[in-house]
């Protein structure tokens, strides 16, 4: 099963309150709203869906480096694997950002 489908509630939230967003833009568009609350609502959602990114891109680094593919120096390698993966997605955080 993939990491998706075992955090699947959340993910799914995090998409349902994404299309709110979405539709708040529409709405905002269609109503003749101010440049700067649409932008506003923009910058919101390209915040919303880079989470969504780091989470589900977090996910797949950590069940699928970590958890399936064993270290090639045995177990006690692992911890040397989970900093790498962490340096990795502190990087990707701060470039989402």
């Amino acid at each position: 099963m993939g990491h998706t489908m075992k955090g699947q509630k959340p993910l799914l939230a995090r998409v349902r309150r994404i299309k709110g967003q979405a539709a708040a833009i529409e709405r905002a568009l269609e109503e003749g709203q101010e440049c700067m609350a649409v932008l506003q609502q923009i910058a919101a959602i390209r915040g919303a869906v880079n989470g969504l990114m780091a989470e589900v891109l977090e996910g797949h680094l950590r069940e699928h480096l970590l958890l399936q593919q064993p270290a090639a120096d045995g177990p006690e390698a692992q911890p040397a694997r989970q900093a790498e993966v962490d340096q990795v997605m502190r990087i990707v955080r701060s470039y989402l950002k």
